[in-house]
């Protein structure tokens, strides 16, 4: 089909001339160039309805808590229906700029949505076209600044007069912001209603698949490429790195990752920085790891990318123990509520932004690691997993949550402990019971996830993430399928139970309201 395209031989990726054009191409639409985004051949394809996105820009708080951004947005993503049954999904962290991540996510596309991927093909040929794909997106890069580099080196080698020096430098100035930045990659492939996986860096792919009785698995699909990880450091390690001291360092060139793609320096001056430069070949690498296939007949849920500052944001401001369960209770939340996948992906993320911002501001022990938060994404992808329905009113036993899941922060010193029962009587698949950590053969388990379950509780001692319907009481009284009728003000029977809250609160608070008046209706 590329060759169609570009009426040339095919030889089995695309060219970097027809994706870097200085003019437009031979098909007369633009391409992308350098940082400056033109229409793309690539913005013709069907974009996926099953899924959403939500973004939100890096930010650095001052001392009175106000936020300011501190370069643009870096991350990408793409979402993509192509033929024969095939979806693909992307998350993209760059840093140093967005030039990598904006190729990538458009390389990546041309080389798997343009006829190479069918339903004919094995799961060995998928995993072949997939690492096939990412090879050719790292050396399709670097092919695109080798001019810049080649300029670099020779000016940096000559001696200039003093008043053209300064020219120079700054000249130098502008090859090395042109040619610096890398990106980390999380890519997810449907085809024949299977799910691969291919990971390249330290984003991260949840899987959370709704049983018939109303548990949910979360699965982590791979394993961050970092310095925290067993298999990278042996890696490293059989190229005469020190892998103790890529640990204890936590990056290397700048970056937690030790898989990533672009980045000229890690791949090309790997010799120049120290923690690097006893190694045999080159150690950083743009090699994805491949996982699946795994079959998606008969799941409902939902598939979660997301990119490597969202994590971090909720790691730094509730710690790394419930992060999967914590981030799936809360788009199970935002489902039961939106009645969009945009609206949904853009909640969490804001949810996500909110949550670190209140942590830094409380002053608590957990705000000296919510200073700064990098660029955010989620990308949702639905699997047989409905939508709020917006036609119905709570009253109408709609499934509506009243009020949103409450994420309390671990430092509080309340005793107050209230389990939250989660009501959706309109629809059972969705009633949510607690969240599992599953292993599977193409899965990680979550981290700290020995216990079989975990419930989401709104308690001031310790912050878990999953929902759970059981429970003596509830907070939401069940509500049939008629709605409810007026009395004679007109008004409707309240369906927000807060006799358990005005107990537990009574039981903590009984001197103050001897003084102050009792809580609760007046």
């Amino acid at each position: 089909m590329n060759d169609l395209l570009f009426g040339r031989p095919d030889t089995g990726h695309v060219r970097l001339e027809d994706w870097f054009p200085v003019t437009p191409c031979r098909n007369g639409v633009g391409l992308y160039n350098g940082n400056r985004p033109h229409q793309s051949w690539t913005d013709d394809l069907p974009l996926c309805q099953m899924c959403g996105v939500g973004t939100a820009p890096n930010c650095v708080y001052g001392s009175d808590g106000k936020s300011t951004q501190s370069h643009p947005n870096e991350d990408g993503h793409l979402r993509f229906r192509g033929e024969d049954g095939c979806f693909l999904y992307g998350v993209f962290n760059g840093y140093d700029g967005s030039r990598v991540a904006s190729f990538a996510s458009q390389c990546l596309t041309a080389e798997l949505l343009l006829g190479q991927l069918n339903s004919s093909h094995t799961d060995n040929d998928v995993r072949r076209i997939l690492t096939q794909a990412f090879d050719v997106v790292e050396k399709s890069y670097f092919e695109t600044i080798d001019d810049a580099l080649a300029e670099k080196a020779h000016l940096s080698n000559y001696l200039l007069p003093h008043n053209e020096s300064q020219k120079v430098q700054e000249r130098l100035k502008e090859l090395e912001q042109e040619v610096s930045g890398g990106a980390t990659a999380v890519v997810a492939l449907i085809l024949n209603n299977k799910l691969y996986i291919a990971n390249v860096g330290t984003n991260r792919v949840l899987l959370c698949k709704s049983s018939s009785d109303g548990q949910n698995q979360v699965l982590q699909i791979g394993r961050p490429h970092s310095t925290d990880n067993e298999d990278e450091l042996q890696r490293l390690a059989a190229l005469g790195v020190d892998s103790a001291r890529a640990r204890q360092a936590g990056q290397i060139a700048g970056q937690s990752s030790t898989r990533r793609l672009g980045d000229y320096r890690a791949k090309f001056n790997y010799n120049e920085i120290d923690l690097l430069s006893v190694a045999k070949t080159r150690p950083i690498i743009a090699e994805p790891e491949i996982h699946g296939s795994l079959s998606l007949d008969g799941v409902t849920g939902f598939l979660l990318l997301m990119s490597e500052g969202l994590i971090n944001a909720l790691e730094s401001a509730h710690g790394p123990e419930q992060a999967n369960q914590e981030i799936v209770a809360m788009v199970a939340a935002e489902l039961a509520q939106q009645t969009s996948l945009e609206a949904v992906s853009q909640s969490v993320v804001e949810r996500v932004k909110r949550l670190h911002h209140d942590v830094y501001v409380s002053g608590r022990q957990r705000a000296t690691y919510c200073s700064r938060h990098e660029d955010m994404t989620l990308l949702i992808r639905t699997l047989n997993y409905p939508l709020a329905d917006a036609a119905l009113t709570p009253t109408q036993g709609g499934r509506i949550y009243p009020v949103s899941v409450p994420y309390s922060n671990s430092q509080s010193t309340s005793k107050t402990s209230v389990t939250l029962s989660l009501v959706m009587p309109s629809q059972s698949t969705l009633t949510n019971g607690t969240n599992t950590a599953s292993t599977l053969e193409e899965g990680t388990p979550t981290p700290g996830s020995q216990s079989p379950t975990a419930t989401l509780q709104s308690t001031n001692t310790q912050t878990q993430s999953s929902s759970s319907s059981s429970g003596d009481g509830s907070l939401f009284r069940q509500r049939g399928s008629q709605a409810a009728q007026p009395d004679e003000t007109g008004r409707v029977p309240p369906y927000v139970d807060f006799t358990q809250f005005y107990r537990l609160w009574g039981g903590d608070h009984s001197d103050s309201q001897s003084t102050q008046g009792g809580l609760g209706p007046q």
